[in-house]
């Protein structure tokens, strides 16, 4: 089953360690992006993904293009011009210190393409699945129109469709987040959120829950799930469930509704190396786990797992196998050294 991944690859520049910005002499650079580090996910777990974006002919965005290859992501598609890749920099957090990002992205080469750049049909010839975020429609107009594009060719092609609503106050408002949104939220078929996109984008609270008070409550958040299905006619929604008790420390789990049955996860205490690409990581693995055709409390556990492991694991990217996260899920949470 091909999966095909649409979106902006960046540069992560970062201080080496938990230095601050403002400390720090020497950056390291790495590659991530919300579809991106799906892809990568799904190819680690041994699917056919390939990546979709358009980036600079240069170097730099040579590069990004060989961290995907060596992780098996088919990178044949990307499309190329346009004037600079983006670029975030990344400081990460540690006790009641919280990470820092600070983005530089605007102008991207993605940000600038055209309709006319990407063939859909060729695109999802022989694809089964296509994956988005809500970061990509937010880059500009341009991003917006060329998403609902591929929302609606690959309808067209039969193809599932998975979004991770991924809202992002610093590239639009909620106002126009809604609007945009819910023009593509029909084509979906497999919703990814949390409480604070829910609320952004479409005004759907969790009631009686204060993620900064430590406070979630399950019946909140089904609600939240019915609710989203029902207004735009979504089977699956999946919503991540984290209580933080500092940058270093959270509670981490999730909640599966289908079929208009909630199952929720067990839950993991996690202390966070990275916790960068950990809603990926939860989305990468919930698409494995439905692709596999896993029922569906076994769906969520092996999200859950998958990205409760990627928070201990450096940069973007989600190091891990199938095998690894299968035997998370089933219980072996103790890190004991394997010999």
């Amino acid at each position: 089953m091909k999966t095909v991944c649409f979106g902006e690859i960046m540069g992560r520049i970062s201080p080496i360690g938990y230095k601050r910005f403002v400390q720090s002499d020497l950056f390291e650079i790495t590659y991530g992006g919300g579809e991106a580090n799906v892809a990568v996910s799904l190819a680690n777990f041994g699917k056919d993904a390939a990546y979709v974006t358009k980036l600079p002919d240069n170097d730099i965005a040579q590069s990004a293009i060989r961290s995907l290859r060596a992780h098996g992501v088919d990178c044949s598609m990307i499309v190329r011009g346009g004037e600079r890749i983006g670029l975030y920099y990344c400081e990460k957090g540690a006790s009641q210190r919280p990470s820092k990002v600070i983005y530089d992205r605007k102008h991207s080469s993605i940000s600038t393409a055209e309709s006319g750049d990407f063939d859909w049909k060729k695109i999802f010839s022989g694809c089964a699945w296509f994956h988005f975020t809500g970061i990509t429609p937010a880059l500009s107009d341009s991003c917006a129109a060329i998403t609902e594009e591929a929302c609606k060719a690959a309808k067209a092609a039969g193809v599932t469709v998975s979004c991770d609503l991924n809202f992002r106050k610093n590239l639009w408002s909620s106002e126009k987040a809604g609007q945009v949104m819910a023009r593509l939220m029909p084509y979906v078929d497999v919703a990814i959120a949390n409480e604070e996109d829910c609320d952004k984008v479409f005004g759907i609270k969790a009631e009686g829950t204060d993620v900064t008070g430590g406070k979630l409550n399950r019946e909140g958040y089904e609600q939240v799930a019915k609710q989203l299905s029902d207004r735009f006619g979504i089977p699956t929604v999946a919503i991540t469930l984290r209580t933080s008790i500092s940058a270093s420390d959270n509670v981490w789990a999730g909640m599966l509704y289908r079929d208009g049955r909630c199952f929720f996860s067990k839950s993991y205490n996690v202390h966070i190396v990275d916790r960068v690409g950990g809603g990926d990581s939860f989305g990468g693995g919930l698409i494995y786990a439905l692709q596999e055709n896993y029922e569906s409390q076994a769906a969520i556990e092996f999200a859950v797992a998958a990205s409760a492991l990627k928070h201990s694991v450096e940069n973007d990217f989600n190091e891990v196998s199938v095998k690894e996260v299968q035997n998370l899920a089933a219980g072996d949470g103790t890190g004991r050294v394997q010999r």
